[in-house]
């Protein structure tokens, strides 16, 4: 064996091995992410699947009849998660414009303060915060309300729409909000005028992030507006409390859409080049 060939063979055992280690951490990543939504998928089309079978033992579309029934209210609690969801980006649109243009401007007092005061309900432990908000709330009449869940929800969406807006504020030059107000704009124009539309992509990011997040609350939901108030985590919460892992992934399955519409949104219109200046 010449030495040449010797070489040449030991240069392709560690590209082998590099390449079945990149497949095999592929697969593995697959595996992670791919394996419970397939699960998923086989659960809502089971009709019966009874341990120890590897796959069920009668498929079918029954339990999809069922909680499409009226009186399942799954729809119902659906277009109560959606109501509840836009009135939450309402809100927090409204909160998070005024401040995340204010928290932009590098001399405002006490920045940094304002912008740790928006992480604070995230720095304790959800149950143990939406537990004292519903008390709060009790003595103001807003449990078993929907405006109490939106409240609850806003809370915790509010701290990524002022982040992201504050970012998306800071990420616009001053020169053309100098220009116009040397035109003559005033203040209010110009930032209608200027700084409100640059800054859009981040707030169409900010506010379909809260969207997401109010659609997938659970815990505040309970502790406020139950029995009430029924959003569609509450239906599938029960259905997988109670066993019925079918219509608990069937209804995990329409909250996941919007998910995905999000993702497909954010490849269409929200452009790396424009998701990178809003960080900035």
């Amino acid at each position: 064996m010449s030495p040449r060939r010797f070489s040449l063979r030991h240069l392709r055992v560690p590209r082998t091995a590099e390449a079945l280690l990149r497949f095999a951490l592929i697969g593995l990543l697959a595996a992670a992410i791919f394996g419970p939504l397939l699960n998923m998928l086989v659960w809502t089309v089971a009709e019966a699947w009874y341990f120890p079978a590897k796959l069920p033992q009668r498929w079918g579309f029954a339990f999809w009849t069922r909680v499409f029934r009226p009186e399942a209210g799954a729809m119902k609690a659906l277009s109560t998660s959606m109501v509840i969801a836009c009135m939450t980006v309402a809100l927090s649109l409204i909160l998070a414009i005024p401040a995340g243009y204010a928290l932009s401007k590098r001399s405002l007092p006490m920045r940094s303060l304002f912008l740790l005061f928006f992480l604070l309900p995230q720095a304790f432990p959800t149950v143990a915060v939406h537990m004292n908000i519903a008390r709060i709330f009790y003595g103001f009449g807003l449990t078993g309300t929907i405006w109490g869940v939106m409240l609850v929800h806003a809370i915790q969406g509010l701290v990524f729409a002022v982040w992201i807006a504050s970012a998306s504020f800071a990420a616009i030059g001053d020169e053309q909000v100098e220009a116009a107000r040397n035109l003559g704009a005033s203040p209010l124009r110009a930032f209608m005028t200027i700084s409100l539309p640059l800054a859009a992509p981040g707030l169409m990011a900010s506010a379909i992030f809260v969207f997401l997040i109010s659609l997938d609350e659970f815990s505040g939901t309970f502790f406020v507006g139950v029995p009430d108030v029924r959003t569609l985590p509450l239906t599938m919460l029960n259905a997988a409390l109670e066993g019925n892992y079918q219509i608990a992934s069937i209804t995990a399955l329409l909250l996941l859409v919007p998910s995905i519409l999000f993702m497909l949104f954010v490849e269409r219109f929200l452009k790396a080049d424009v998701l990178a200046s809003v960080g900035k």
